[in-house]
C-alpha cells in the first residue's frame, strides 16, 4: 500500500515544475525575440553546449531545433578542448546553458568561442552571472526552488530550461514558416514522413489483381472479385481469352465493379445475373491515380470522392495509354501502416 504522503510529494513535484514553466511566460521579452532572430538569421549551425544535467537538456534542445528546420548539434565543452573545437565556424551561433552561470568547464570554453567571433546566447538563472556577462543575449531560466524535498537536485530548473528550449524551437517554426512537408523531409522514417513522402507504388497491391473483361459473364467475374479480397474488379479492354494474359494487361482500363455493384445487380437481375456480361454492370470512368503520386494525395482523393480504393496506373492519369499496375486502398494511406513490399 503506497503511503498518501508519497502521492502528495509527487503531486508537489509536478506542481512545482508546472509553476517553474509558468514563471517563464513573463520573461518572453525583447531578449527572447532577439534570440529567435539571431537563431533564425544564423548562416551556420546552432551549437548547443553545457555540462552535466544542463548538457543532457542541451542535447535534447539541439535535437528539437534540428528536427524543426534549424541545423543544430550538441558540443560538450570538454570535447572542445581535445579537437572538437574544429567543428565551429564564424557563421555559427553558440547556445550555452548553465543554471548557475558559473560552470568552470563551460566558462573556460567561451573565450575559445569568442576568439572565433561567434555570437553567444546564454541560458542561466541570473543576468549577473559570469555566463550572462560573456553572452550577447541572455535568457533567464531562474526558478523559485527545485522540486525535490531537499531543494538540491536539478528538477524544476532543468524542466524550465527544456521548456524554454522548446519555446525557442516553436517560435522558430513560426518565424521560418516551417510546414508539415518540411517536417516530413526531416523525418522520412516517421509516420508523418511516410504519409507525406512515400509514393503510391510503395504500398499498392500488385499481386493477383482482379482483372476482368467487358464480355466476361458475371458467374466468372464474381469468382475473380472474391479471390481478389479487395472488393473490386478491374475491367480492361478484351485482348485475349487467356486468363494469364490479364495479369499484365496491355489494354486500356474501361471500368470497375465493386461489391456494391454486384449486390445491387443480384437483386435487380435475379437468375439472369450469372449470365449478364461485366459491361452491363460495371461503372465507367473509375477513379485512378499514378504510381508516382504521394500517398497523401491518394488519401485526399479517396476522401473527396467517398471511396476506399483507387486504380493505380503506370503513367499520369491524364495519359490515355496508361496501364493498370496496382490498387491502393484507404488503409494503406494511414500513418503507421506497414509497406507491402
Amino acid at each position: 500500500m503506497i503511503e498518501p504522503s508519497i502521492i502528495q510529494r509527487a503531486t508537489e513535484c509536478l506542481q512545482c515544475e508546472a509553476a517553474a514553466i509558468e514563471a517563464l511566460i513573463p520573461r518572453l521579452d525583447d531578449s527572447f525575440l532577439r534570440a529567435v532572430e539571431a537563431i533564425r538569421d544564423c548562416k551556420g549551425k546552432i551549437v548547443v553546449t553545457g555540462v552535466g544535467k544542463s548538457g543532457h537538456i542541451g542535447s535534447k534542445i539541439a535535437a528539437t531545433l534540428a528536427s524543426t528546420g534549424t541545423p543544430a548539434f550538441f558540443l560538450n565543452p570538454l570535447d572542445a578542448y581535445h579537437g572538437d573545437l574544429g567543428m565551429l565556424s564564424s557563421d555559427d551561433l553558440v547556445l550555452a546553458i548553465s543554471y548557475s552561470g558559473a560552470t568552470e568547464e563551460l566558462l573556460r570554453f567561451l573565450p575559445l568561442v569568442q576568439a572565433k567571433k561567434i555570437r553567444i546566447i546564454a541560458m542561466s538563472s541570473s543576468e549577473e552571472s559570469l555566463l550572462a556577462r560573456c553572452a550577447d543575449i541572455h535568457l533567464n531560466i531562474a526558478v523559485e526552488h527545485e522540486a525535490d524535498p531537499l531543494n538540491l537536485v536539478p528538477t524544476a530548473s532543468t524542466t524550465a530550461t527544456l521548456a524554454l528550449g522548446d519555446a525557442l524551437a516553436c517560435a522558430l517554426v513560426e518565424a521560418k514558416h516551417f510546414q508539415p512537408t518540411d517536417f516530413a523531409q526531416l523525418h522520412p522514417g516517421g509516420d508523418l514522413g511516410r504519409k507525406l513522402l512515400a509514393k503510391v507504388e510503395d504500398v499498392m497491391f500488385t499481386e493477383n489483381l482482379p482483372f476482368l473483361t467487358p464480355d466476361m459473364p458475371m458467374s466468372e467475374a464474381i469468382e475473380i472479385v472474391t479471390k481478389g479480397t479487395l472488393g473490386i474488379g478491374i475491367v480492361v479492354e478484351k485482348q485475349s481469352t487467356a486468363r494469364s494474359d490479364l495479369q499484365q494487361p496491355t489494354a486500356n482500363l474501361v471500368g470497375i465493379i465493386t461489391d456494391g455493384d454486384i449486390r445491387r445487380a443480384m437483386q435487380r437481375l435475379g437468375q439472369d445475373f450469372f449470365t449478364t456480361p461485366v459491361s452491363a454492370i460495371m461503372s465507367q470512368n473509375p477513379k485512378t491515380i499514378s504510381k508516382n503520386a504521394k500517398i497523401v494525395e491518394a488519401g485526399e482523393k479517396m476522401n473527396h470522392h467517398s471511396i476506399h480504393t483507387l486504380i493505380v496506373l503506370d503513367e499520369p492519369t491524364t495519359n490515355a495509354n496508361a496501364k493498370v499496375v496496382g490498387i491502393i486502398d484507404s488503409f494503406s494511406c494511414l500513418p503507421g501502416t506497414r509497406f507491402y513490399h
